[in-house]
């Protein structure tokens, strides 16, 4: 990975709370009882797919790429849910979008995060 590229990467999750606390968000909001009928909010899906990305981020920086693959792949799919869940909900359209790929997924999860994370306080 080149120095400009982690530096990006380091900056999408600036200011983020410690990855510890957001793995312990999804579980509980993962295993809490919903009604029957509704389903996860955005900010879960949002927060899921950052950590999923974090955690990535920090294999890809530790470890032989085919080490790191497992966890690159549970954070594209992770983004895939995020996207999935716009285009439903938000009407996010993929027509002629630059969402396609499994990097362009998580890349558009690190826009969303740096986004939402601006209004909140940690």
């Amino acid at each position: 990975m080149d120095e400009a590229h982690a530096t990006a990467l380091a900056a999408a999750y600036a200011g983020a709370p410690r990855l510890l606390p957001e793995i312990v968000y999804v579980l509980r909001q993962a295993q809490s009882r919903r009604r029957f009928g509704t389903e996860q909010g955005r900010e879960f899906w949002l927060r899921k797919a950052a950590v999923f990305d974090r955690i990535a981020i920090e294999e890809a920086a530790t470890y032989a790429p085919e080490v790191a693959a497992p966890a690159a792949d549970a954070a594209a799919n992770a983004a895939r849910q995020l996207v999935e869940y716009d285009v439903t909900h938000s009407g996010l359209s993929l027509r002629g979008s630059d969402v396609v790929t499994a990097e362009d997924c998580r890349r558009y999860v690190r826009r969303q995060y740096r986004e939402w994370s601006r209004t909140q306080r940690f």
